[in-house]
């Protein structure tokens, strides 16, 4: 099983814009994106930058379902969602590129580079698991 697999399933709800892009989902679930995204749809390709103004591209998505959730072995986000639409994000060399919280647990940060940490249960525990 997918460690995001607990994302499938969910609405996403609303997206908080900032130093990072914050996307939160029906059942608790967030995803929290300091690096530049990839958003894909039927019609278009776009870029989505921290910051930047990426709120029309991003409102496309709120209300739609989450249809899968996973990471590459280089630590790359991929969620598909129901209209269709693919966001992307691929890890930073220098910074920690995106992470996953669930209410449930587990938090999953996507380190620089692309190596993934796991916390298995955020509210027992603070040292990270070799994923």
């Amino acid at each position: 099983m997918s460690p995001l697999s607990p994302l499938v399933g969910q609405h996403l709800e609303y997206v908080r814009l900032g130093d990072a892009l914050v996307l939160s989902f029906s059942r608790g679930s967030q995803i929290l994106i300091e690096t530049a995204a990839h958003l894909t749809t039927p019609d278009a390709y776009t870029r989505l930058l921290p910051g930047d103004d990426s709120s029309d591209a991003l409102a496309s998505l709120l209300g739609d379902v989450v249809s899968t959730a996973q990471t590459a072995d280089d630590g790359e986000l991929t969620i598909t969602f129901g209209a269709g639409y693919e966001l992307r994000v691929t890890p930073d060399p220098e910074l920690e590129s995106w992470a996953f919280t669930n209410p449930d647990g587990p938090l999953i940060v996507c380190l620089p580079g692309g190596e993934l940490a796991f916390w298995a249960n955020t509210r027992a525990s603070t040292t990270p698991n070799a994923g």
